[in-house]
């Protein structure tokens, strides 16, 4: 015979729990509607599976579990889901909460699943823990005797565990529907035992607490334990020895510590309802779509134990027992010390629902007004978790709760031991439960506080070293350009300095041939085709202002001021390029027909020579003026597009463009103030002319000889100029990609554009050749 240790406080009450054990478990018909809530269970909600109007099959999953705490929902029958929508729920505070609604069709139709789990397994000491605690938790099994814990967590305990105890206690007046299970399913209960055993990996110790007021259950389950390592115990009935952490306390004298589990000291504890459930699942492959119901009260005509299938109207249970709405005063769900009171009798069975207790007001009367606490201390005799419920009062009412949680207010399991033997008549749980609701409810918005709070600090540090980047650049950028006025004016000083002293170190002449073999080289085509090459990029031109400018009317409102300079940048360089264009076809004119000889003869300057010569005649001082005077006509451009422009994002962007302008325009003025007048342009002696006339020449004769190609080799030369240009492109395109630079959208978009130009001119190539 096993030692067993005294409850610690606990109370003796009226049991009632004959009423409810005449007859064995009962079946009920099919309800017209069944209403299946997505959370029965403690942890996170599982994933909706199904919609509005969706057929499914008895033993379908409609929600899967989302998250290590979890479990899912499965269809009790096969119907059609007729809606998905709040509806109120077992719960002390009559909230409501997602559910389905699922209409019966009548035919109870499984579904067929594929795998073990569909025809369960012959002999699961074949399969790994691992498999068996998945099946569980794709079961939808959770703790159907207390606050509905998935049974799949608790089983995987990272702790070794030395001892599973099996709960068939059920102290709790009225409720008997463990009990006629142990009484009528013996073998299952045991086979489920083992199945746990299993899972835990063999624990030294397997204990079935029951207590003495039980014995049709012992003398059931005695037969079944012979040949195994599970030992039946039996101890005096007081309630709450039910509860988890007194059970333990009864059979293995072990503390467990406060806000701590079981499982810290090495034990793990099931309900008979729930073992039942793990063996269903493991060995038939069903999940758990019902469960035993007690029904019972002097307002039914029938107490009885039902087989319920998990959402049926609590109303349908009712209206089978004789139920006398006139004799009831009120309606619980559990039993009379830790049930609540039902509100609605839509409310649906969930796989936590043990009991439905139909007391008459001679059963149950209305307690009494409470009264003020005289301080006699018997709550604290009884509490069978050792805290002391008088304090625990006070700091409720007065809601403090540092105070309350100092003095353990989470150990308290609302057993209702207190209320029960208070003089004053005090609801001590209700003051319990409101502060524990309250806590929580602090405890979750301080969690969301500090992740808000997170999150905006967060964001401050980004901002704050995005705009420490962008300074960084513009000082570098302000440093560079300061670098380089300051090294072209020194280049000017030396210049002019050589120029007074006779010594010139580099050659006019030189600089100006390679100025004018530039030029050459960038106008390969006669005067006609360089006019049909300009309206041709006219059209582009404009194609390319109309396309940018509703890029930039698109843009997102919630874009950076980044994206928003692009775009403007975009398109103040798509005008500048269309206006360029305007301007070289205005000012071109076709040659005369003249002799080689009449042309090398003329005394009249040609555009180069002028252009040239204008270079050559060209001062600093004129340069700054011709750059200040664009940047003026840019501004006005822009402030002109400000003031047409609606969009607040837009003006937003031209505004900033604006402000980047009139600096550039501050700035130019201000080196032009610091350059000195004496610096002059520098003289075009004879050489340097004579110079210039050789090197236009050779630039002319060049483009005389391109514009005498034939069309065939024009396309050769722009399909290799392609050829090179596109692997110039994909190597930018790779250095971008490696040094992750912001520019690689563009980079890339470059690459394709060419890449579309090649395959166009070697088609055409490749066409004019046949």
């Amino acid at each position: 015979m096993r030692k067993v240790w005294d409850l610690i406080g606990g109370v003796h009450v009226p049991e009632n729990k004959h009423q409810s054990v005449q007859s064995s478990i009962g079946t009920l018909p099919m309800p017209k509607e069944l209403v299946i809530p997505l959370t029965q269970h403690i942890g996170a909600p599982p994933k909706l599976l199904v919609a509005e109007g969706e057929k499914v099959l008895k033993g379908q999953v409609l929600a899967e579990p989302k998250g290590f705490v979890s479990a899912g929902v499965h269809a009790p029958t096969s119907g059609v889901i007729s809606a998905i929508s709040d509806h109120p729920i077992p719960h002390p505070s009559g909230m409501a909460a997602r559910c389905l609604t699922l209409i019966p069709d009548g035919e109870d139709r499984w579904i067929e699943t594929k795998g073990t789990e569909a025809k369960g397994l012959e002999d699961y000491r074949e399969h790994s823990p691992e498999e068996l605690l998945n099946i569980i938790r794709q079961s939808g099994i959770a703790g159907m005797g207390g606050a509905g814990f998935p049974t799949a967590v608790k089983l995987s305990a990272r702790q070794p565990i030395s001892t599973l105890i099996i709960n068939g206690t059920e102290c709790e007046p009225y409720i008997t529907a463990d009990d006629m299970l142990m009484r009528e399913r013996p073998q299952e209960i045991v086979e489920g035992i083992k199945i746990l055993a299993y899972i835990l990996g063999e624990p030294d110790e397997i204990l079935i607490g029951i207590e003495d007021n039980k014995p049709e259950a012992y003398e059931a389950l005695e037969p079944y334990l012979k040949d195994t390592n599970i030992e039946l115990v039996e101890f005096q009935t007081r309630y709450p020895s039910g509860g988890e952490k007194q059970l333990i306390q009864i059979l293995t004298d072990k503390e467990v510590p406060n806000g701590g589990l079981p499982a810290d000291v090495g034990i793990v504890c099931q309900n008979i309802g729930t073992t039942y459930a793990v063996k269903r699942a493991i060995q038939q492959g069903e999940p758990l779509i019902s469960r035993v119901t007690t029904v019972t009260g002097k307002a039914c005509q029938t107490n009885r134990n039902y087989q319920v299938l998990i959402g049926t109207p609590i109303g349908h249970l009712l209206e089978h027992n004789g139920f006398d709405e006139s004799q009831c005063p009120r309606l619980v769900m559990g039993g009379p010390m830790m049930g609540f009171t039902l509100e609605d009798l839509n409310i649906p069975v969930v796989k936590t629902t043990n009991c439905i207790l139909a007391p008459t007001a001679e059963e149950l009367p209305t307690p009494p007004p409470a009264q003020p606490c005289i301080r006699c201390g018997m709550c604290a005799e009884a509490c069978p978790a050792s805290l002391l419920p008088q304090q625990l009062f006070w700091y409720a009412q007065s809601q403090n709760h540092e105070r309350l949680e100092a003095h353990s207010l989470f150990d308290c399991i609302e057993c209702g031991a207190c209320s029960y033997v208070c003089p004053s008549n005090i609801p001590l749980v209700q003051y319990y439960r409101a502060a524990k609701g309250d806590m929580r409810k602090l405890a979750q918005e301080k969690i969301s506080s500090d992740r808000a709070r997170e999150r905006f600090e967060f964001h401050q540090a980004r901002k704050e070293k995005e705009e420490a980047a962008k300074l960084a650049k513009r000082e570098a950028r302000k440093k560079a350009a300061e670098q380089a006025r300051a090294k072209a004016a020194a280049n000017e000083d030396g210049s002019t300095e050589g120029n007074v002293s006779g010594k010139t170190a580099s050659s006019p002449a030189d600089d100006i041939i390679k100025a004018a073999m530039a030029r050459a080289e960038a106008q390969k085509a006669s005067p006609e085709e360089q006019r049909e090459k300009l309206k041709r990029g006219i059209t582009r031109a404009e194609s390319h202002v109309e396309s940018v400018q509703k890029r930039l009317d698109g843009l997102d409102p919630e874009a950076t001021d980044k994206q928003r300079e692009q775009a403007l940048a975009a398109i103040e360089d798509a005008q500048l390029r269309l206006n360029d264009a305007q301007q070289k076809l205005a000012a071109l004119k076709l040659p005369s027909t003249r002799s080689a000889s009449d042309s090398s003869m003329s005394s009249t300057p040609s555009s180069a020579e002028k252009t040239v010569m204008e270079k050559i005649k060209a001062s600093p001082k004129e340069a700054l003026e011709k750059k200040i005077a664009t940047l003026k006509e840019r501004i006005g451009v822009t402030e002109e597009k400000l003031a047409e422009a609606d969009d607040e994002s837009l003006k937003t962007a031209l505004q900033n463009g604006l402000d980047k302008q009139q600096t550039k325009l501050k700035d130019a003025e201000q080196q032009l103030a610091e350059t000195p007048n004496q610096l002059e342009a520098p003289t075009a002696t004879p050489e340097t002319e004579d110079a210039a006339s050789v090197a236009i020449a050779r630039a002319q004769a060049k483009v005389t000889a391109q514009a005498s190609m034939s069309d065939e080799d024009k396309l050769k030369a722009s399909v290799e100029s392609l050829q090179n240009r596109l692997k110039k492109a994909q190597k930018k395109l790779t250095s971008a990609e490696a040094e992750g630079s912001e520019h690689i959208d563009a980079f890339r978009t470059g690459v394709e554009k060419l890449q579309a130009k090649l395959t166009a001119a070697e088609t055409q190539l490749q066409q004019d050749a046949k």
